[in-house]
Parts: C-alpha cells; structure tokens; sequence
C-alpha cells in the first residue's frame, strides 16, 4: 500500500468516525485488528503484516477477518485490550512520503484522566512492523514485526508513489491527502465505502484464496490416502476370501482320511472328485495346512471388517470436518487419526505429522518433547534439544519436503521448518527466522554473523556408524545472519 493512500484512508475515517471507541483488538503474527463500536454493521481495521502490509475495513463477520482472528492467540485481548479497549482515535501522525502512520488514542484512566497512546504502523514490505508507546502512560512493551523507532522518519525526498500522486492530483494534492477526494480508489460511493469494498477484494486475493487452495490440497491428500487404505482392505479382503474355499476341501478329505491317509500329488475321493494335494504332502498334511489356512483368512476377514468400519467412521469425521472448514476456513484442518493395530492393511500411509502428534515427539528418556516448537508467521519451526532428539526430529518428525537448518561446522541444534503445504519456496523472511534460531541454538550464539545451512529433509542421510546428531547433506544453500532468540 502506498504512503499517500495510506495516510489518505486513516484520515478519511478520523473524519468521518473519529469519535467511535475501540470494542475490542486482537493480534495475531501477521495482522493487528481493530474493532470499532457504536455501530449496528459491526466493522474493523486491520493492520495487516503479512503476506504484504496493508490497511484495510472490514466488517467483523467477513471470513477474512474472522481466519486472522482465529490465529491470534488466545491470551492477546488480555494483553492490549486494557490499553485499548474505549479508547478513540483522535489524530493521524504521518508523511505522505513514508509508509508510516501513527494513530493517536485517547482513552479516560479510573482516575478520570486522559491519556494518549500512540500505535504506530510501519508498512514497507520486508520491514512491517507494529509498536505502542505510552505518551500519557507506561505502555509494557507490546509490538508486532520489525522492530523500529518510536519517531516519525524524515524521508528526504519523493518517493515514486508521492511523485504520481503529485502529477495526479496537481492543485488537490491535499484534499486527497486529507481523504477528501474518494477518486484515490476505485469504486462507487464515499472513500469509506470503496475502501472497505477494496479491502474485501484484497482479503479474498491474500488470505481467503490461498487458504482455500491449500484446504483443497490437504482434501485431495486426504482423499487419495483414504482411497488408498480402501483399496489396500479390498486387497486384503479378496486375498482372505480365496482361502476360504480350502475348508470344504479340508473337511472333504478328512472324511475319507481313513482311507486316503499316505496319498500324495491329489486326493480321489469316493464320488469321483479329484482333489489336488500341495507338492511333496501328503493328505494328512494337506488337511491341517487348508484347516489352519482357511482358519487363518476367516480371523483376517473379521479383522478387516473391523478396519472397514474404522475407515468409514474416519472418512464421515473427515468430510465433517471438510464441510466445517469449507465453510469458515479455519486456519488448520486436524489431522486425520491413522489407522493402527495388529492386521493392519498393508499399503497404510504412515503420516509423520500424525505420528509425531502420537508420541514419536518424546525424547528417548521420556522427560518431555525432543524439540521446541515456534511459529514464524504462520509456520511452525522445531528446535531439536539434543544429538539424539537432532536424529529423532529430523528422520522420524520431519517430512521430506521440509526445510532443516543447522550452522556450518559449529554443534548446535537441528532446526526443522515445517512445510505442509509442500511449497516449492518459502518466505525470504521466514528462512531467515528458521536460520538465526538455528544460529542461536548452537555454539556460535555470542558469535557475530555466521553461515547457516539449509537443506531439504530429503537431501539429508546419515550412514551407519555416524554419531548422534551427525549427518551428510547432499546439496545445500547457505544463508549469513546474526543469532537472534
């Protein structure tokens, strides 16, 4: 979003709904969210972060809002509401020339004095940030992003974006700038309504369609590995079927035993029925192999009814829960439960993901999880704890299309940056993260800038005899940053 816009936005609100009061905020890794009250269509602001940052109005029941809010966690009310929740903006700090906006509020102490507040949104991209300062009160320190100053910056010249609007606009360079020209955006109507319409357009193109593109991924995975375990029990069930027949064989001979004891290669019985025996048996022997076979495929058969039965209760919860995130897009889909048990279809998937969720995360010793777990924007980062918990984290937790970190020649932990979508590139942003924690869990932590390296899970082996923790990587890239916690 360009500075001028930005500016322009924020002043079109105070203007218009100035004097309406914070209901409640919320913060998440990459959104702030503001909701505003007094009024019967319930809307808010969001701060956006990530994937670009941005500004934008949105009522309170639009999905989009509705998705960042659900990432927020579940204690950041308590942690800004206090310091926001009544409170009212009542001035817009800001250059049209730099992508940086401060919203004063004011809001009544118990004592009845005001008190200002500033929240200051930084939105370059690559560098967006959040940050609060107290002017009227001691803030605790509440910040969301890049860390930046507290100060306005002092840009020195024109940007390009400052340029069109100056070459736009001419002689109504500041009725724009003040939001009083509602042309800075496409649509119909006032600036307030066409903003929240962009806004809308902007939340289904950055949020809304790639949560439902990666909802349709997992519902094809899903799918094709419920498919699978139903084919691999139609397998198992038409190969148990096939044994079946050799009881009435079974019970045809053992009925004329008397007499066919001894008799290899086939069995003639007295009604003229011939019977082939298994070579280099004899009848006795075929009757007690067909018995214990038959036997055999009649407990598979009632063992795969019993995973059939699993299976469509599994897929039912499944497609519950595939209708119930269609509809809200919920911001992670719980993972399906696999499949265990003794008899087991052969061909079952066995999903890291699930297995880790079922215990493969414990450390060998059983005193708590083998790593830590931090979110970077949405993706989950795993710290391993340990040599033996570094092997335990990286080829039995990890996926192959995951990312793995680790500083170059210096001990330290492995650091795994989940992808579950199986995207082909991540986040420069998020890289970034996942090495500086790789960097600070290792022995260069007081170090300066050190290089990290990243690789690919599935371009990772360790050879038999290989110490704990060790490892040969195949191909890597490397990354140079300094250790941050």
């Amino acid at each position: 979003m360009e500075a001028p816009l930005l500016l322009a936005l924020s002043r079109a609100w105070l203007r218009e709904r100035g004097e309406v009061p914070v209901d409640a905020i919320w913060a998440s890794s990459r959104a702030l969210g503001l909701r505003w009250a007094g009024r019967k269509a319930q809307e808010g602001w969001i701060l956006l972060l990530q994937p670009q940052p941005e500004l934008w109005l949105l009522g309170t029941e639009h999905p989009a809002w509705k998705r960042l809010q659900a990432e927020a966690p579940k204690d950041s009310p308590k942690l800004w509401g206090p310091w926001f929740q009544g409170a009212r903006l009542r001035a817009v700090e800001g250059d049209p020339r730099e992508r940086w906006l401060g919203l004063l509020f004011q809001r009544r102490a118990i004592t009845g004095r005001l008190e200002t507040l500033r929240l200051a949104f930084q939105a370059i991209p690559g560098r967006p940030g959040i940050r609060v300062d107290g002017l009227d009160t001691q803030v605790p320190r509440l910040g969301l992003g890049v860390p930046f100053p507290a100060a306005a910056p002092q840009p020195s010249s024109d940007p390009p974006p400052m340029v069109r609007w100056r070459e736009r606009w001419g002689g109504r360079l500041g009725a724009a700038l003040a939001g009083d020209e509602a042309e800075v955006l496409e649509g119909e109507g006032e600036l307030l309504a066409r903003h929240r319409a962009w806004s809308e357009a902007r939340a289904e193109a950055l949020i809304l369609a790639p949560a439902k593109a990666a909802a349709e991924r997992r519902r094809q995975t899903e799918s094709a590995r419920l498919d699978r375990l139903a084919q691999a029990l139609e397998r198992d069930r038409a190969k148990h079927g096939a044994q079946l027949p050799l009881k009435d064989a079974a019970r045809q001979v053992s009925a004329e035993l008397y007499r066919l004891k001894g008799a290899t290669r086939e069995a003639l019985l007295l009604d003229g029925t011939r019977l082939p025996l298994p070579e280099g048996s004899t009848a006795e022997d075929a009757v007690q192999a067909w018995f214990t076979a038959a036997k055999k495929a009649e407990r598979g058969l009632a063992r795969v009814a019993e995973l059939e039965a699993e299976l469509a209760r599994e897929r039912a919860a499944w497609l519950k829960r595939a209708a119930v995130e269609a509809e809200t897009l919920a911001p992670e889909l719980p993972p399906a439960r696999q499949t265990k048990g003794k008899g087991a279809a052969k061909g079952a998937l066995k999903d890291k993901g699930t297995k880790r969720m079922q215990g493969e995360g414990k450390r060998k010793d059983g005193k708590g999880v083998a790593f830590r777990s931090v979110m970077v924007d949405g993706f989950e980062v795993l710290i391993g704890k340990g040599d033996a918990e570094n092997d335990q984290l990286t080829f039995k937790v990890a996926d192959n299309l995951d990312f793995w970190f680790h500083v170059a020649s210096v001990p330290g932990s492995h650091v795994v940056l989940r992808n579950p979508d199986k995207l082909s590139e991540l986040p420069r942003h998020v890289l970034e993260r996942a090495a500086e924690l790789a960097a600070y869990h290792s022995k260069a932590r007081d170090g300066g800038k050190v290089e990290v390296h990243m690789a690919r899970i599935a371009d990772i082996s360790k050879p038999r005899g290989f110490a704990p923790g060790k490892v040969i990587l195949k191909k890597w890239v490397g990354i140079r940053v300094y250790p941050k916690p």
